[in-house]
């Protein structure tokens, strides 16, 4: 039975650099990918906060994590997980094209965005609700966009779209924003951008062809309110990716994989990393960190099963 020392599920910043530890360490690893490495980072417009590196695109960051997992020549296939089963001293990670054994496994599958669940959002998903301005804004040039949330990611992808819509309303389901200053700061000063407080998204309208608005209740007097626009970004949470960890008892209550200060879970063997794990903060430098600290812990838990 081919067994490797570790399955790196994700190829996110935090796959890729428990990757690049790992190699370093002269553990025989694969990382899996279901979609194309970057994870979320390859549909960000700009990076702001990596270190060393003012100002730098998400793309651009992602292709320059590839390229250097790349020359280590880490092994990377792209498939996608769909079952984990712990054997005790040994994991098989099924995927769509088989079965994996390894002897640890770390999790870094990232997040998905969030639904909001409200008629219409079927209809006209992918007929303008969009999750991603970096990969549809330049689609909808001149035209009408709302924006759903009160988050970092709804400030950044108002502020971004306005490179391409005629105007852009940030539509708030409380009075205050949980995004940090900064980000407030840029949308404040964009002219182009209209924030509207105090409203929840009651439904998707359109013309059963295209998306035309969004109906909105005021969320304190139910008052409706319908406003304009050919697009809709909802950015409104998200969802771990973990569909794939089955009963395993490591996730919380949202699905979210629960880990010690090491990226350990309470099954020996198995660790996550990154956006997936249940932590206070998700920023592409974390995700880093906690890849570098699960690879190296595996570098550990490996030599108990030596001793």
């Amino acid at each position: 039975m081919e067994l490797y020392d570790v399955v790196i599920i994700g190829a996110g910043p935090a796959g890729m650099t428990a990757g690049i530890y790992a190699q370093r360490a002269g553990l025989k690893a694969v990382i899996l990918e279901g979609h194309f490495p970057g994870g979320k980072l390859a549909n960000t417009a700009e990076v702001g906060n990596w270190p060393g590196i003012p100002e730098i695109g998400g793309a651009e960051l992602a292709t320059k994590m590839y390229e250097h997992c790349s020359a280590l020549e880490i092994e990377l296939k792209f498939d996608a997980a769909t079952g984990l089963e712990d054997h005790g001293n040994y994991k098989t990670v099924h995927t769509n094209s088989g079965e994996i054994n390894t002897k640890t496994v770390i999790i870094a599958s990232g997040t998905r965005e969030r639904k909001l669940n409200i008629p219409g959002e079927d209809t006209y998903a992918s007929r303008g609700i969009s999750y991603c301005a970096v990969c549809d804004g330049a689609l909808f040039r001149g035209e009408k966009t709302i924006v759903i949330g009160g988050g970092n990611s709804a400030y950044e992808e108002a502020d971004y779209m306005t490179r391409f819509a005629s105007d852009v309303t940030l539509v708030l389901r409380r009075d205050v924003p949980r995004a940090d200053q900064i980000n407030v700061d840029a949308v404040a000063r964009n002219p182009k951008v209209n924030v509207v407080y105090n409203y929840t998204p009651t439904a998707f309208l359109g013309n059963d062809d295209h998306l035309t608005g969004v109906e909105f209740a005021h969320s304190k007097t139910g008052e409706k309110r319908i406003i304009e626009g050919r697009v809709v970004f909802p950015m409104v949470g998200l969802l771990a990716n973990t569909d794939f960890v089955g009963e395993l008892p490591i996730l919380n209550d949202e699905k979210f994989i629960i880990t010690g200060t090491d990226m350990s879970t309470s099954i020996p063997g198995i660790y996550a990393a990154g956006d997936v794990r249940d932590t206070v903060l998700r920023q592409i430098v974390t995700a880093a960190s906690d890849g570098s600290i699960a690879a190296q812990s595996i570098v550990k838990y490996l030599q108990t099963l030596e001793s």
